[in-house]
């Protein structure tokens, strides 16, 4: 048996929204990448992370299908579940390099690189009631992050997480929010989008995803961007 911790990534202002994320504090219970692949995909989350070391910040992430070098969500999400049981850390290690953590307030920081965060599309929309307006998925295959601005000068973006995957279609809006179908239809709330937006816009972005999410970015000297946002527990349980 080996807990399972829950949280939402990426709460608005309010508390609500933010992407469902699985954290298994004792990555060692699940030894080898095909179980953790298999597990990940039983639980259906965007991401599952497995801490291999919380003292090192040794993680491995696993979507429903494939294993990432990085992701935002799981390390924001891990970060700040870390500091909650009382393991604070200053660094991640996800297998695409070392991850800078800070803590402010509520708000939990990780650093990365816009080369880490590949393998998604930002495609701008002439309004963000366009990025609303859309169904889920839109036509077309691969990784698809539409945004519009909502207030440009406020750097503030409306946008919206489509995985389009074909074997995983077949679940409604933010399949990721607890369905256990391993079905991700539109993403909650994407750390590496934004983080990628963040590169190519070359500014700071306020960025309001799906259903209610905040992701804040910065960029940062060297390259680097941060992106933050609040976190929430949802539940922990054992794995049976």
């Amino acid at each position: 048996m080996t807990d399972l911790h829950v949280v939402r990534v990426f709460c608005g202002p309010g508390g609500g929204g933010g992407n469902p994320l699985g954290v298994v504090r004792d990555g060692g219970a699940v030894p080898g990448r095909e179980a953790r692949q298999a597990l990940a995909g039983e639980l259906g989350f965007s991401e599952t992370v497995f801490v291999d070391d919380a003292g090192r910040g040794a993680v491995d992430i696993y979507t429903p299908t494939l294993r990432l070098p990085f992701a935002g969500h799981p390390l924001v999400g891990t970060a700040w579940l870390l500091r909650h049981l009382g393991e604070p850390v200053d660094v991640l290690r996800p297998p695409a390099g070392d991850v800078a953590v800070r803590y402010d307030g509520e708000i939990t920081w990780v650093r990365g690189h816009a080369e880490w965060a590949t393998g998604r599309t930002p495609r701008e929309y002439a309004s963000a009631a366009e990025v609303e307006a859309l169904p889920a998925p839109p036509p077309g295959e691969g990784w698809l992050y539409a945004w519009a601005w909502a207030d440009e000068a406020a750097g503030r973006v409306r946008a919206r997480g489509f995985p389009r995957r074909a074997e995983e279609r077949g679940a409604g809006r933010s399949g990721g929010a607890g369905a256990r179908t391993g079905t991700i239809v539109e993403d909650e709330a994407t750390g590496a989008a934004a983080l990628q937006l963040t590169h190519e816009l070359g500014r700071a972005l306020d960025v309001r995803q799906g259903l209610g999410s905040q992701i804040i970015t910065r960029p940062a000297a060297g390259g680097w961007i941060d992106l933050g946002g609040r976190v929430a527990l949802r539940e922990a349980r054992q794995l049976g």
